[in-house]
C-alpha cells in the first residue's frame, strides 16, 4: 500500500513538472527567462543567444524604439545567426558610418502589430502558402509554413525559420530565427 501510494504521488509530481513545463508562463531564451511584464530590450540583454543583436540594437540607436508602446513583431536573430554571415560584416556594420545599412537590415526584422506564429501561419495557408510581412524599415518577409515550421524568406532570397516562437513582450512578441534577414540591396 505504501508503495502503491509513493508511485502515485511520484506521477503527480512527474505530470505537474511537465504540464509546467508545456504551458511555462516565462519561456526562456539564450538561457534566462523572458518576461511578458517587460520589454523587448528589459528581455533581450538578458539572453546570451542575442548579444550581437543588442550591441547591434545599440549601435543603430534603435533601443528607444524597441523599448517603446508597440505592439512590435521582432524576429530575434541569435548570435549563431550573425555568425552566419560573411567574415567582417558584424564589425563593418557597428561602425558608425554604416549606421544607415545597419538601420535598415534590423528595422527588415521588425513588424508593427503583435503577430503570434499561429496568426502568421493562418495567413500564410489562407494565400495560398505564402505570407508578405510587410516590415518598418519597408521590407518584405514572406512567410510560409514547411514541415510545421514556419519559414521566413527575405528580399535577398535567404531563408531563416523560426527555432522559438510567441516570445510574449509588453510591447509585442518575439520569435527567434536562425539567420539574418538582408533587405533587397
Amino acid at each position: 500500500m505504501m508503495k502503491t501510494a509513493i508511485r502515485i504521488a511520484a506521477v503527480a509530481v512527474t505530470l505537474s513538472a511537465a504540464t509546467g513545463l508545456a504551458y511555462a508562463k516565462n519561456p526562456t531564451v539564450g538561457g534566462a527567462p523572458m518576461f511578458a511584464s517587460k520589454n523587448i530590450i528589459e528581455n533581450a540583454v538578458n539572453s546570451k543567444d542575442h548579444t550581437t543583436l543588442v550591441a547591434a540594437v545599440k549601435a543603430a540607436g534603435l533601443v528607444d524604439t524597441l523599448e517603446g508602446k508597440g505592439p512590435l513583431t521582432v524576429f530575434a536573430p541569435t548570435n549563431e545567426a550573425f555568425k552566419k554571415l560573411p567574415p567582417g560584416t558584424v564589425e563593418t556594420l557597428l561602425k558608425p558610418e554604416n549606421k544607415a545599412m545597419l538601420t535598415k537590415i534590423l528595422t527588415c526584422h521588425v513588424v508593427a502589430g503583435d503577430d503570434m506564429a499561429a496568426a502568421i501561419r493562418k495567413m500564410s495557408m489562407g494565400n495560398g502558402g505564402e505570407y508578405d510581412l510587410k516590415t518598418v524599415g519597408g521590407c518584405t518577409i514572406k512567410a510560409t509554413e514547411m514541415g510545421g515550421k514556419l519559414t521566413l524568406t527575405d528580399e535577398a532570397g535567404g531563408t531563416a525559420h523560426i527555432t522559438i516562437a510567441d516570445v510574449k513582450q509588453s510591447n509585442g512578441v518575439i520569435h527567434v530565427v536562425d539567420k539574418v534577414l538582408l533587405p533587397k540591396m
